[in-house]
């Protein structure tokens, strides 16, 4: 793709590529949507089913509120129309692990309407996905089909499960700004506390909407691929069914409207069904559940208790800490990083300590398969450890080595500095002495200098060698600038 235009170059002439996103984000609650079974990751096959989630007959379902809550929350983080009454239908269709043989799930009428998220794209510039709508619905169980050679397996834990479904419009253009806006939506979701969006395990996943046409042209058929859980993932699967849908159109054929499943082995998407429109599903109303009606008291109480989301949060660390752009980007990208960060910068080089929680911490901690609530180094320590740097007790240099040490478990950083005699050398005497001697020892070296002063850092070097590396060197330079002559 060409970076500016984002269009895809084909044998016969440009193509754009169209994409919407229908992100199925499980719901942070500690039982199912429509039962009181629980939630949750590791549990034996159907250990965690109730007899509503079975669908075992005169079952009725109950509504939990904590995720009705969790909607209204969702919505106001997008800035979305809350609707006040919406509705529950059913959506039929058979599969072997969807017991009640439909979804509860929401048609016409939506918990939450149309919203909208700012995304940003590596080049700092940003741009804007519509929501169309969110709405709530039960998850299916899962087919395992890997067990056993001549049968399928069926396990209900997730059946049940409350699952937000935030619907976009076609408003992105490449697979970059996709996996960029799925990363937004999950930093936002974290932030909210409404979905852990953990990918790895299935809690927030993606059905990408694919279609190809020419620079500003009729809208093409799109293709739906399924379930896709990783960013990698959303941008391989579209680069090749982008591609796909060109050679097709390139070779005079038409788009088959239809869904289909990413291989990440492969790398490429394979037909699964045909798609369904909605008459399909033969819609209508759970006859079982009454319509939703929201207290507008209560949707402004959840209003009032929203945390600060990412986009106010980097303002105000770029405002208040004096960040960069990037780095508060960087830094908000995880609510518990920027924590961590504001926690260890009071009163400290904000860009330092920020510089030290996004680069070497982060390093380490990635390494390791750790995140930062896990990290063995806190937020004091490392405000401990700039503040060392900032009264020149230690050089930067000397600061690597400490905090190499702090990640091994040798204590606080000053305790590290003292016991291992690291301070830097800031006496000036002892200083002037040593570059005396080195001034001496070349007269060469030195007379060069006046008439090439970059020449100076070969004498910094080797004071800092004679120290090992604890000499001060602001101390250092000054020094020798007026030992030499130079200004």
């Amino acid at each position: 793709m060409t970076e500016n235009t984002k269009l895809i170059q084909g044998r016969t002439g440009p193509w754009e590529v169209v994409l919407g996103l229908e992100v199925h984000a499980q719901v942070a609650s500690n039982a199912k949507l429509f039962s009181g079974a629980a939630v949750g990751f590791g549990a034996g096959p159907n250990q965690q089913v109730s007899l509503v989630d079975a669908a075992m007959p005169g079952m009725l379902p109950v509504i939990n509120r904590r995720c009705v809550e969790q909607a209204v929350r969702t919505g106001l983080g997008l800035k979305a129309q809350i609707n006040l009454k919406s509705r529950f239908d059913r959506k039929n269709y058979f599969y072997p692990d969807l017991p009640q043989g439909y979804q509860i799930s929401q048609f016409k009428d939506p918990i939450v309407g149309e919203g909208e998220v700012i995304v940003e794209r590596d080049d700092g510039t940003t741009f804007t996905v519509r929501i169309e709508r969110l709405h709530l619905e039960q998850d299916a169980g899962k087919s395992l089909h890997d067990q056993d050679p001549n049968a399928t397996y069926v396990d209900l834990n997730r059946a049940g499960t409350a699952l937000m479904e935030i619907v976009s419009r076609p408003d992105m253009r490449s697979a970059e700004e996709a996996a960029a806006y799925v990363k937004k939506l999950r930093t936002i979701l974290v932030y909210l506390g409404t979905c852990d969006g953990d990918m790895e395990k299935g809690n927030l996943r993606a059905d990408v909407n694919v279609s190809v046409r020419r620079p500003g042209g009729e809208l093409g058929t799109r293709c739906e691929i399924k379930n896709v859980n990783s960013y990698r993932f959303i941008q391989q699967a579209i680069e090749y069914e982008a591609r796909r849908q060109i050679e097709i159109l390139e070779d005079g054929g038409t788009i088959d409207q239809e869904t289909r499943l990413f291989d990440p082995n492969k790398g490429e998407t394979r037909s699964m069904r045909s798609k369904e429109e909605a008459h399909d599903y033969r819609y209508f109303p759970d006859p079982d559940l009454l319509p939703l009606e929201l207290d507008p008291a209560w949707v402004k109480a959840i209003e009032a208790s929203l945390p600060e989301l990412p986009d106010a949060k980097k303002a105000r660390l770029q405002s208040e800490y004096g960040l960069s752009a990037y780095d508060a980007g960087v830094l908000v990208s995880d609510a518990a990083r920027a924590d961590f960060f504001e926690a260890a910068a009071k009163g400290r080089d904000a860009k330092l300590v920020a510089n030290w929680v996004t680069n070497d911490l982060a390093a380490k901690l990635t390494a390791g398969g750790h995140d930062i609530g896990d990290s063995p180094i806190s937020a004091a320590e490392i405000a401990e450890l700039v503040a060392l740097i900032e009264e020149d007790v230690i050089s930067s240099k000397i600061a690597k080595d400490v905090f190499e040490r702090m990640w091994a478990g040798e204590g606080r950083p000053r305790e590290i500095v003292e016991k291992q005699g690291l301070q830097q050398v800031s006496d000036t005497g002892a200083l002037e002495k040593i570059i005396e001697d080195l001034i001496a020892a070349n007269p060469g070296q030195a007379a060069a200098v006046k008439d090439k002063p970059q020449a100076i850092g070969w004498f910094v070097g080797q004071v800092m060698k004679a120290t090992g590396g604890k000499a001060n060197p602001g101390a250092v330079n000054q020094l020798l600038k007026a030992k030499l002559g130079v200004d």
